[in-house]
């Protein structure tokens, strides 16, 4: 071999290829810090503000697709960074890309991102149904909530699913009552009133409904008449010792053939609040309807409201009590009396108090 083959070999080993290596290395490292790792100037914004971007990650979806979907959205930079990282992780790791709703942020590095989905960091969304909500005040939060309008969930609940539910009443106007107070989790960040309302209906099947079929005896009262006195106990009171007091001051006043004469069965009509330092005023007690309790006897023809399980129960089998009148102190608290004389008595009392 000649002086000069030795020579370009030299300078090929010796000074080439470092200098290409490092060319390299350098190119790889800016790719790394530009695709992968945070910017400097991201770092500086990690205690500042974000903006929380909500992004749906449905099942089956491909580790490509699910690169595009960061990428257009602005949370990575470069989605060939993502399938090499994303090789690298299931090298690695045992699983796999989770569905689910993530929030996510454009200040976190692709390796943050993924690793969060890649463990299912998903958020759980939900809604809430507390006790004594009516499904037009359901309608009205559903709405504010975006999920869907107040119009197609009052659709909705008028449409009554007997045939997945056989065990619903005959005859529902809606299915006011039977929607089950509590919070539900959805699995997706997309809701339907449909969707809301099975959620509920499966809940009261599963809580509620046992409870009236081990119930036994000639006086057990019918589903419906069962699930409306209880939305009353519910609407009369939120003092849970109490529950049971109402419950068996509204069964004995149905025994005797007293009408119940419950203010919230007239909230309902009028779709009011009554405010406690405020009682309804002699036109509004007026107001015809078959839920009028004032000029009604009996029980509402339905529900009125959601009633919790505590409600449920006192209504289940109301206790026997010598009380057929209650007045309202402005704690909301009641004050039980025995006759009608006693109660006028209480009833000024009261006043006389909030007069001073």
């Amino acid at each position: 071999m000649n002086s000069t083959a030795r020579i370009s070999r030299w300078t090929y080993y010796g000074l080439v290829l470092p200098l290409a290596l490092i060319f390299c290395g350098w190119q790889g490292w800016a790719w790394w810090n530009w695709a992968i790792a945070p910017t400097a100037r991201e770092d500086a914004l990690r205690n500042a503000p974000a903006d929380i971007l909500q992004i749906t990650v449905p099942k089956g979806t491909s580790i490509p697709q699910l690169g595009s979907d960061l990428k257009a959205v602005g949370l990575i930079r470069s989605d060939v960074a993502w399938k090499l990282w994303a090789s690298w992780l299931k090298l690695r790791k045992e699983g796999g890309f989770q569905p689910g709703v993530y929030r996510l942020s454009p200040q976190d590095s692709l390796v943050a991102i993924a690793d969060k989905i890649w463990r299912g960091e998903s958020v759980r969304l939900s809604f809430t149904v507390t006790p004594g909500q009516s499904y037009r005040q359901m309608a009205i939060e559903f709405a504010a909530a975006g999920y869907f309008s107040e119009q197609d969930f009052l659709n909705a609940v008028r449409q009554i699913p007997r045939d997945k539910y056989p065990w619903l009443p005959a005859n529902l106007p809606h299915l006011e009552g039977f929607l089950f107070p509590d919070t539900y989790e959805i699995k997706s960040d997309r809701l339907t009133p449909k969707q809301a309302i099975d959620m509920m209906l499966d809940r009261f099947q599963k809580v509620a409904l046992p409870q009236y079929q081990q119930l036994q005896g000639k006086n057990k009262p019918s589903l419906l008449d069962w699930v409306t006195l209880a939305s009353l106990v519910q609407k009369e009171t939120a003092v849970e010792e109490e529950r049971l007091t109402l419950a068996g001051v509204f069964a004995g006043r149905l025994r005797e053939g007293l009408k119940l004469e419950s203010d919230p069965t007239v909230e309902y009509i009028l779709g009011i609040q009554q405010a406690p330092e405020k009682s309804l005023t002699a036109e509004q007690i007026q107001v015809d309807s078959p839920y009028n309790t004032y000029l009604k006897p009996g029980l509402p023809p339905a529900p009125i409201a959601s009633p919790g399980l505590a409600s449920l129960q006192a209504a289940l089998s109301p206790p026997l009590t010598p009380y057929r009148f209650f007045v309202t102190r402005p704690d909301g608290t009641h004050l039980f009396t025995k006759t009608q004389q006693e109660n006028e008595i209480a009833k000024q009392a009261l006043q006389k108090q909030q007069n001073n």
